[in-house]
């Protein structure tokens, strides 16, 4: 895929490592009185990461959690009445309590592996400012050699000056650093446009062929995917 092995790389966090804890955020809700049950909630999680994708194609500046949540609430069943007032305090309540921590099967790991491997790691992650002590509390810090949090930084993906700083910490160019996440706008088309390699977490596949850099984007479903994508790239694995 590439003249090059990588020899670096970086994971986005939420929906890449870990997903929304539908469970925990219907418990919020109802601290607030709104009942949305994980079922609910869980089917709608698509319709607010759509709502994401979109406002960052649209050079919406920040990350745009809150625009992210509204729709997810909406399409999950909450009252419209009841939504802006919710996203607001689940949104004060982020830092105390983050909603995203549920592991995603199997990809912990890959990290694992690669790190007895001896690749360097980092999370690369748009958040709210304390990713580093949610990294800690799930007992996941001695992985990553570095944890670039977009609320700590004063800078975002797709921007490239997350992705260089991240690089930087790997002690890796950004030509042999290979970017996991599943947003096309933050993570795939950021992680290109900064002479990365990216990797397309339950991407789709037609749609990366077609791309400008397609030698330099693989497309996985999972664990055993991303195996594969990153041996591909020349990763140590």
């Amino acid at each position: 895929m590439h003249s090059e092995p990588a020899t670096a790389v970086s994971f986005d966090f939420g929906q890449t490592l870990v997903e929304l804890d539908t469970g925990l955020l219907s418990a919020r809700l109802a601290e607030r009185g709104i009942a949305a049950s994980r079922e609910q909630l869980d089917g709608a999680v698509a319709e607010g990461w759509r709502a994401y994708n979109e406002a960052i194609q649209r050079g919406f500046g920040g990350h745009p959690w809150k625009i992210m949540m509204r729709r997810l609430l909406e399409a999950g069943g909450v009252a419209a009445e009841a939504v802006d007032a919710a996203v607001d305090w689940l949104w004060t309540e982020q830092p105390r309590k983050n909603l995203w921590r549920r592991p995603i099967p199997g990809m912990i790991d890959v990290v694992v592996e690669l790190r007895q491997a001896g690749v360097p790691l980092a999370v690369l992650s748009n958040s709210e400012g304390r990713l580093d002590e949610l990294v800690d509390e799930l007992g996941w810090s001695t992985y990553f050699v570095a944890v670039a949090d977009s609320g700590r930084l004063g800078f975002e993906k797709p921007g490239r000056e997350i992705f260089a700083w991240t690089a930087e910490r790997l002690g890796a160019p950004l030509a042999a650093v290979v970017h996991v996440g599943d947003s096309l706008a933050a993570d795939v088309d950021g992680a290109l446009a900064a002479g990365m390699r990216a990797i397309w977490f339950k991407g789709d596949a037609h749609k990366a062929a077609l791309m400008p850099h397609a030698e330099r984007v693989a497309v996985c479903d999972d664990a055993d995917g991303l195996r594969r994508a990153l041996r591909a790239f020349g990763v140590r694995l």
